[in-house]
């Protein structure tokens, strides 16, 4: 399970930079900011995972 949670996070943070550079391409602020905001939700996701990890081991 946690290489699937750790997965979603690469996702995530691939999806918001997508968003975050179509956005910044077209000019359009709202679509960067949810970019941003996708990244950072896959930062924390990751973070998570790794302190997990920590643990674990």
């Amino acid at each position: 399970m946690a290489g699937d949670q750790k997965g979603k996070a690469k996702a995530e943070q691939a999806k918001g930079k997508a968003k975050e550079t179509i956005g910044r391409a077209v000019g359009n602020e709202r679509l960067t900011a949810k970019g941003r905001a996708e990244q950072s939700k896959g930062d924390a996701r990751q973070a998570k995972e790794k302190t997990k990890d920590v643990f674990k081991h």
